[in-house]
């Protein structure tokens, strides 16, 4: 709804840090997250999530926007009746107004054994197994919730931080990417322009305009959620960047898919958070 600036990618250059911690049983996701990240000197950074269960699980879905100031919007809270187990989770961890915040989507296996997701609000969810992390933590930049004006959100950014933990060795780029813009093709440019020929993709959360996968599937309903399962960025032998993006998405029905995207075909919706690392 609002102006679009110039400036499609927010970024910022730092370095980075992976380690791996896990959250006990009985610890809310993001007091378990928060102190994992301040013992190893990180005040920011991305997580995945492959494994574990929750209860509660406190979500909301991707909605239909109720006014005219956001094309897309969250649905009323949802808490799971039992326990869950987690397929998978991105998660951007920063800071909003000076405290821990986490943006996450999440996918799990109800007692159906139907697959469901959404966007997990990580202060009322609670481990229920020890949950296994793979986190990025970054020195030298820090994602920070701020207003977006184009979207009529509060979304995080990548901001200039601390120097933060110095034994960090990775060069890593902390982006938020803004909308309609082709997410690989957005990815392949940024690393273009920095003359980066091979990068990982760590973190993901965002969403895009439906989806459309490398084996034909599309999604039409527009209004999603996603999260990056996997992401790289490979040099082809004319030293063209190519990305391959493999994610898991929930639409505003509540339907889920999983696969890589085809290129060209996924503009971003709201907002894309991730690190890219260079290798």
């Amino acid at each position: 709804p609002g102006a679009a600036p110039p400036q499609r990618i927010q970024w910022v250059e730092a370095s980075g840090g992976e380690f791996n911690f896990v959250i006990p049983p009985g610890h809310r996701l993001l007091d378990g997250i928060a102190r994992s990240f301040a013992a190893a000197g990180y005040n920011s950074g991305v997580l995945r999530i492959a494994g574990g269960a929750v209860f509660p699980l406190a979500y909301v879905l991707p909605a239909l926007p109720q006014d005219r100031g956001h094309v897309a919007y969250f649905s009323a809270r949802h808490e799971t009746s039992s326990l869950v187990s987690l397929h998978a989770a991105a998660m951007t961890f920063g800071r909003r107004a000076g405290k821990p915040s986490i943006h996450c989507h999440a996918f799990w296996r109800e007692e159906n054994d139907v697959m469901a997701g959404g966007h997990v609000l990580a202060d009322e969810t609670t481990a229920a197994t020890p949950i296994e992390v793979s986190a990025v933590g970054l020195a030298g930049a820090d994602f920070v919730v701020q207003e977006d004006e184009e979207t009529g959100f509060d979304l995080f950014a990548p901001m200039p931080g601390l120097a933060g933990d110095t034994t960090a060795r990775h060069r890593v780029f902390a982006l938020r990417m803004r909308p309609n813009q082709d997410l690989s093709e957005a990815l392949e440019g940024f690393c273009r322009e920095r003359e980066i020929g091979n990068a990982h993709i760590q973190g993901g959360v965002g969403s895009i305009i439906g989806a459309n996968f490398s084996d034909g599937r599309v999604v039409r309903h527009h209004v999603t959620e996603i999260a990056i399962r996997s992401g790289t960025v490979f040099s082809h032998e004319d030293g063209r960047p190519e990305a391959e993006i493999d994610i898991s998405l929930v639409d505003y029905t509540g339907a889920c898919a999983h696969g890589r995207l085809a290129r060209g075909k996924n503009p971003i919706l709201i907002t894309m958070e991730c690190i890219v690392i260079a290798s």
